[in-house]
C-alpha cells in the first residue's frame, strides 16, 4: 500500500497489521508535511514559547527549554515516557498503531519531519517488532507510554522483540535490518507520542473480529435451533418489522436463511412443544441484533477517528500553532466499553443454548451431555463449564473502564479516558467469546447428528454445510476423549470466519481479514 495524507481504510490497517503488507510513503506526504514543518522550525528559531517545542511537557509546560536543547528535549521525552510494565501486547496491535501514527504525521498537521514517517514504515517493512508493555496508557494525552515504546525503539534504545518473542535491545535489531537509529529533532518525539493510535488500533481490530463473531453467532444459533427441535416462526419478517432495529432484522434474516427448508423443523412444526421456545432461541435476533447495532456505532466512531489528525500542539492551515485536547480518548473509550458489553451478551446467550442441549430435562430427547453411554462417559459436560467460566469473565470485563479516571501530571491531566484499558479488556473479551461460540458449535454439531440418527431426519442444507465444515477438522465423539483439542480446533474455525463462510450467507461490508488461522 502507499501511505498518503488521506485517511486509511480499515482493510489497509488490517492488511499491514496481520498480513505484513509493505508500506511505501507517497511523495504527497512530503508535500503535505512541509508547511507545518516550516512553522515549527521558524517557531524554534524565533525562540517563541511553544508547548513541546521550547517547553517541557505536562505539568512542566511552564518550563522553558533553550532552542539549542530542542533535539535533546525530544530524546529525553521518549526515554522518560517509555515507562510501561506488564506483558507485551500483540505484534498486530503494535503494527497497526505504528501505521496509524505514520498516517497522522503524514497528514501535515503535526509539524514532524517526513523522516519520522519513513522510519516508522521502514520498521514495519523490515518486520521489526517494538516490545510494548500492556500497562502505561491512561487514554489521554494519547497513548503516551505505548507510543513511547515504539518511538524509543526507533531511536535504537528501548526494546524490540527477538526471534523468541522476548524483549531485547533495539539497536542490534535495527542494525541487522540495515536501518539507522532515528535521530529526533524538534517536535518529532512529541508527535510520535501524543497519539490516540493505540486505542485506534485496538478498535479497528476489534470491530473486524467482533463482526465475524456476530455473523458466526447467527450461524451457530441456527444449528442449536435444529438440535433443540426449536421453531423458526419467531424469526418471520412480519414479526421483525414490528420492531425496526436494523441489527435485529439482519440477525433474523440470517436465521431464516440458515433454517430455510430444514427437514428437522418441518418434522415437528406443529408439535405442542414448539409453541414457544426458550428466550435463548426465540429472542436470539433481539440480542444478536443489539450487538450488531453496537458494532455499527463502533464502526462510525472508527471511521471518524481514522480521518482524524491528533497531536498537541497542532499546526493549523493558517500557520498558527495551537494547543488542544483532541488527544483525549473518550470517544474511543466509550465505544469499546459498549462493544465489551455487546460481546458479553453474545456469549451469555450462546452459553445458555449450549447448556440447554446438554440437559436431558430441556433438550427434547437428547442424551445427557450428548455422551455416548452416559455415565461411563461424560460427553460435553465440561465444555459448558469452560464456556460458563468465560461468560463470567466477560461479565467482569464488561464493567466500563471509561467510567474511571485518575489524575496525573501534578493535576494538569486531571481527567483521563482509560480508553487503552477499555481496548485491552475488549480484546480479551473477544477471545473469550470466540471460545464460547466454539463450545456451542461443537455441542450443536453433536446434537444435530444425534437428532438425525434417532429420528432419521437430516438438518437443512446450510446447517448441514456448517456441520460438514466442523467435521473436516473434528471427528464425532464416539467415546470420551481429550476435549480441549476439539475445542481449540473449532475455536480456530470460529475466529477465522470459516464457519460463517461455510454457511453460504453473505457478510455485510466485510473487506477486512479476521483473526484466526484461516485467512
Amino acid at each position: 500500500m502507499r501511505l498518503t495524507p488521506e485517511p486509511l481504510t480499515p482493510a489497509q490497517v488490517v492488511a499491514v497489521a496481520r498480513r505484513g503488507e509493505r508500506v511505501d510513503v507517497d511523495a504527497a506526504a512530503d508535500v503535505a508535511m512541509a508547511p507545518a514543518r516550516r512553522v515549527v522550525e521558524e517557531a524554534l528559531a524565533s525562540a517563541d514559547v511553544v508547548y513541546g517545542v521550547t517547553t517541557g511537557f505536562g505539568a512542566l509546560a511552564d518550563t522553558v527549554v533553550e532552542p539549542a536543547q530542542a533535539a535533546a528535549l525530544q530524546h529525553a521525552l521518549v526515554r522518560s515516557h517509555a515507562a510501561g510494565m506488564g506483558p507485551l501486547i500483540d505484534d498486530e496491535v503494535v503494527r497497526a498503531m505504528a501505521l496509524l501514527r505514520a498516517r497522522t504525521l503524514a497528514s501535515g498537521h503535526t509539524g514532524a519531519r517526513p523522516a519520522v514517517v519513513r522510519a516508522l514504515c521502514a520498521m514495519l517493512n523490515a518486520g521489526l517488532r517494538p516490545a510494548v508493555p500492556e500497562h502505561g496508557s491512561l487514554g489521554a494525552s494519547g497513548d503516551l507510554a505505548p507510543m513511547a515504546h515504539v518511538a524509543v525503539a526507533l531511536t535504537g534504545e528501548g526494546w524490540m522483540r527477538d526471534a523468541d518473542g522476548r524483549a531485547a535491545p533495539a539497536a542490534p535489531a535495527l542494525a541487522a535490518a540495515g536501518l539507522e537509529p532515528l535521530a529526533l529533532e524538534v517536535k518529532d518525539g512529541l508527535s510520535l507520542l501524543n497519539a490516540t493510535e493505540g486505542m485506534q488500533a485496538l478498535l479497528v481490530l476489534a470491530v473486524v473480529d467482533l463482526g465475524v463473531l456476530a455473523d458466526t453467532a447467527d450461524v451457530v444459533c441456527a444449528l442449536s435451533v435444529e438440535a433443540l427441535l426449536g421453531t423458526d416462526r419467531p424469526f418471520a419478517e412480519p414479526l421483525q418489522q414490528l420492531r425496526p432495529h436494523p441489527g435485529q432484522a439482519r440477525a433474523a434474516a440470517n436465521l431464516r436463511a440458515m433454517l430455510a427448508g430444514s427437514p428437522i423443523l418441518a418434522s415437528h412444526r406443529h408439535s405442542r412443544h414448539a409453541v414457544q421456545d426458550a428466550y435463548s432461541l426465540r429472542c436470539a435476533p433481539q440480542v444478536h441484533g443489539a450487538a450488531r447495532d453496537a458494532l455499527d456505532w463502533a464502526a462510525q466512531v472508527r471511521d471518524r477517528e481514522l480521518a482524524a489528525a491528533v497531536d498537541n500542539p497542532v499546526v493549523l492551515p493558517d500557520g498558527t500553532v495551537e494547543s488542544c485536547g483532541n488527544f483525549h480518548g473518550e470517544p474511543l473509550a466509550l465505544v469499546m466499553d459498549l462493544l465489551a458489553i455487546a460481546g458479553c451478551e453474545l456469549g451469555a446467550i450462546s452459553e445458555r443454548r449450549t447448556d440447554r442441549m446438554l440437559d436431558p430435562a430441556r433438550s427434547h430427547g437428547l442424551p445427557p451431555f450428548l455422551a455416548p453411554q452416559a455415565g461411563l462417559n461424560s460427553g460435553f459436560m465440561l465444555a459448558q463449564y469452560t464456556a460458563a467460566s468465560m461468560v463470567a469473565e466477560n461479565r467482569r470485563l464488561a464493567v466500563p473502564a471509561s467510567a474511571d479516571s485518575i489524575p496525573t501530571s501534578g493535576m494538569q491531566e486531571d481527567h483521563v479516558s482509560m480508553g487503552w484499558s477499555a481496548g485491552i479488556k475488549l480484546r480479551r473479551s473477544i477471545a473469550n467469546l470466540t471460545g464460547i461460540l466454539a463450545a456451542e458449535a461443537l455441542v450443536a454439531a453433536a446434537g444435530l447428528e444425534l437428532r438425525a440418527a434417532s429420528q432419521g431426519v437430516p438438518p437443512g442444507d446450510r446447517t448441514a454445510a456448517v456441520l460438514a465444515r466442523i467435521r473436516e477438522d473434528v471427528e464425532p465423539m464416539r467415546s470420551d476423549r481429550f476435549l480441549a483439542a476439539d475445542l481449540a480446533d473449532v475455536q480456530r474455525l470460529v475466529g477465522s470466519g470459516a464457519l460463517f463462510g461455510a454457511s453460504g450467507l453473505s457478510a455485510r461490508d466485510r473487506q477486512e481479514t479476521p483473526g484466526g488461522e484461516e485467512r
